[in-house]
């Protein structure tokens, strides 16, 4: 795994697992019990209103964070270690922040220099509805398997295939869906991805002996994945295809359209297929997009505002809308900037303090133990590993801890039963990286949404990929399909 190449600037594998004999099962249960309870009756009986304000979702994982540093208190832990585990939370998330934010700079550099524009007028002529799921699915997973990160994949193609697709009058949560599909297919099978690298790491095997194995699992998972897109495809109804001609000419009334605007995002894969850090790929994205700006879009930028510069400050920090003369387009031509943001960013510091609270008592250690024991057959093992996963994409809100907790709990136990070490990886991997971006306030579920605009609830279903991959590794344990053992046994 190369540091260069990690969205997280911490060494997960590192980390110290803490562990508390006093703490029982009930009680680690309790913090999770009120943080589901609350989290569900926000979503299912409030209806969307702002129960308690703009942050509502934040502020639940607070209150779970302070029942949990409660049960702390119960069971003797020094407070010192809870804030010493939040503080480790807090630092390992430093650059994904910094991405964040220099994703919502990129989105209103790229907007007002005319780049998303482009990529919208030529690729309506080039995707159809008829393949535009697909085609956004396998589009997707090429990016991925080059770079290694389905952040920076969602964050380039990502917000372009969303702003064709849904001028073609696709559903947003669909283009999501197929796009985050793709990602993380890319993701789990690029051997540039951290992931990729720590799950074999956390089980001891080695990469592409992981990268083989997952293949049984993965590619299957994958097919069923774009077969079914191809059958909504087939079966979706569209009103853009009928407008396209009318959005052709509105986007080229309204922008100055060239090939040229591509060098700004062929420029940032480039970048990252030379394996540059995501931070300087992202911000030399951002700077290209400001000089394009002032050399293609001078129109544009005076009717955001008097100011040139000032146009360029605020499609960076706040609010941006370029109106034209079709509906359709106005919604899509608008930026939060950096602005958009934080509510994304909050969410992931707030996850962060709950999880480190819940890893500071011995929570996580205590229910992953628990499942652990309840693991008294091979297929058990398996069914346990990939809910501990599950469950810890939840309560850490991290998919690297989603990794590296079951990893380092459940490696004895699949050497006890015989069972080589890339099972485990395998398993790791189609449970705890590929779900985390179904989790809204994990780290990648919250990026994600932020991202591509999409909520992680409107595009949860179109994730054919995410959601079914834990289902597969479960059936390729039930039927012993694939099952490698050790040798000599």
């Amino acid at each position: 795994m190369q540091e260069d190449d990690n969205i997280s600037n911490f060494k997960a594998d590192k980390q110290n697992i803490v562990e508390n004999k006093e703490l029982n099962i009930f009680e680690a249960l309790v913090p999770v019990v009120i943080l589901m309870g609350l989290l569900a009756y926000n979503i299912f009986f409030v209806e969307g209103q702002e129960w308690l304000g703009t942050y509502t979702n934040q502020l639940i994982l607070l209150m779970g964070g302070f029942v949990a540093m409660i049960a702390g208190f119960m069971n003797q832990v020094h407070p010192m270690i809870m804030v010493k585990e939040v503080w480790e939370n807090l630092r390992s998330i430093f650059i994904p922040i910094v991405i964040l934010l220099l994703v919502g700079a990129l989105a209103g550099t790229w907007l007002v220099s005319g780049v998303i524009p482009a990529m919208v007028y030529y690729g309506l002529q080039v995707l159809s509805p008829d393949i535009f799921l697909p085609a956004s699915v396998v589009i997707a997973a090429v990016i991925s398997i080059a770079t290694g990160s389905s952040w920076t994949t969602s964050a380039t193609v990502g917000i372009a295939l969303v702003g064709i697709g849904t001028a073609l009058g696709i559903n947003p949560g669909m283009i999501a869906g197929a796009v985050i599909s793709g990602a993380y297919f890319g993701d789990k099978m690029s051997p540039l991805s951290d992931t990729t690298n720590l799950a074999p790491a956390m089980a001891g095997t080695d990469l592409f002996t992981h990268i083989r194995y997952m293949t049984y699992t993965t590619v299957p998972t994958i097919i069923v994945t774009l077969v079914i897109f191809v059958i909504i495809s087939m079966n979706i109804d569209t009103t853009g295809s009928a407008d396209i001609s009318n959005l052709l000419t509105s986007i080229d009334k309204t922008f100055h359209i060239s090939p040229w605007l591509f060098l700004v995002p062929g420029t940032v894969v480039v970048l990252i297929f030379l394996k540059t850090k995501p931070l300087l790929a992202l911000a030399s994205g951002v700077i290209l997009a400001i000089i394009f700006a002032f050399i293609f879009q001078p129109e544009v930028l005076n009717g955001i505002s008097d100011s040139e510069f000032s146009a360029i400050s605020n499609a960076i920090f706040s609010d941006t809308s370029i109106a034209t003369d079709n509906e359709k387009l106005n919604d899509l031509f608008t930026s939060g900037g950096i602005k958009g943001m934080l509510w994304t960013i909050y969410l992931v510091i707030c996850a962060m303090v709950f999880g480190g609270i819940m890893d500071g008592i011995g929570a996580l250690a205590r229910i992953t133990k628990a499942l652990l024991s309840v693991a008294t057959t091979i297929f058990g093992l398996f069914a346990s590993t990939v809910f501990s996963c599950l469950g810890l994409n939840a309560l850490a809100s991290d998919q690297y801890l989603a990794i590296v907790i079951p990893g380092k709990m459940f490696k004895k136990a699949f050497e006890d039963k015989g069972l080589a070490p890339e099972n485990l990886s395998r398993t790791l991997e189609d449970s705890g990286t590929v779900t985390s971006v179904l989790i809204p306030w994990n780290t990648c579920g919250a990026y994600q949404s932020g991202v591509l605009g999409v909520g992680v609830g409107d595009y949860f279903v179109y994730a054919i990929f995410n959601w079914l991959s834990p289902f597969t590794t479960l059936i390729f344990a039930a039927f012993s399909i694939k099952i490698k053992m050790l040798r000599g046994e």
